[in-house]
């Protein structure tokens, strides 16, 4: 579980909004606290209005914080996201979580917007031994593709559901895992996307012998 100090909350501006693809955003604002890579911080559109969290999509060291999220059209808060401008205010929580990367061999899976954690642990440094699998249904979802592809070459892999291309395998990430002969117990195995995903993902992994304890998750509701 989560858990980060609701009761500190600051506002901050935005420096730039940008749909990447249908539904798919990105916003920016001035990075003014230190957090580490996974961490996710709580967004409000007021200072005492209800809260939601996402994961910080950016490196430790870079100037701005990005948050990368995907409008639910029934949702609370994304379709009210969508709306605003550079130069509008929201209001956020300190950092918090324990979903954290670090240097140790790892593979990391995700679904959607739940790349934004490992986006983060890739730009503070910690894709060195690390094999990334991400889901999407169309082709135009793997934002960061040409970084990601750039510096973990092989060891980046894009499973796609509706759509084909040369070197994306065509289909779910769960299939894909389901079909590996074997996979590493040593490895730790850090999942991130909807419920769903990371229970069916988990006991795949379980199921092919890596250890409860070498398996990491973060659920997007």
């Amino acid at each position: 579980m989560v858990t980060i100090d609701t009761h500190q909350v600051s506002q901050v501006t935005l420096s730039f909004t940008e749909e990447l693809s249908d539904g798919i955003f990105l916003i920016g604002f001035k990075r003014t606290f230190l957090f580490k890579a996974g961490q996710v911080i709580g967004i409000a559109m007021e200072q005492n209005g209800p809260r939601r969290l996402y994961s910080i999509c950016s490196g430790e060291q870079e100037e701005e914080i990005r948050i990368l999220y995907k409008v639910v059209d029934e949702g609370f808060l994304t379709p009210q996201l969508s709306d605003l401008e550079t130069g509008d205010i929201i209001w956020i929580t300190e950092p918090g979580g324990e979903f954290t990367g670090d240097r140790d061999p790892a593979v990391w899976i995700a679904t959607g917007t739940g790349v934004a954690p490992f986006y983060s642990m890739f730009r503070s440094g910690l894709a060195e031994q690390k094999k990334l699998i991400l889901g999407n249904r169309y082709l135009e979802q793997f934002h960061f593709f040409d970084e990601f592809a750039t510096l973990m070459g092989e060891n980046y892999i894009r499973c796609c559901t509706a759509e084909s291309d040369e070197g994306v395998y065509p289909g779910r990430v769960t299939q894909f895992l389901e079909e590996q002969a074997e996979l590493d117990p040593k490895l730790k195995y850090y999942l991130c996307g909807s419920a769903e995903m990371v229970v069916e993902t988990r006991d795949i992994l379980i199921s092919k012998g890596i250890p409860f304890d070498r398996i990491i998750s973060e659920i997007y509701f």
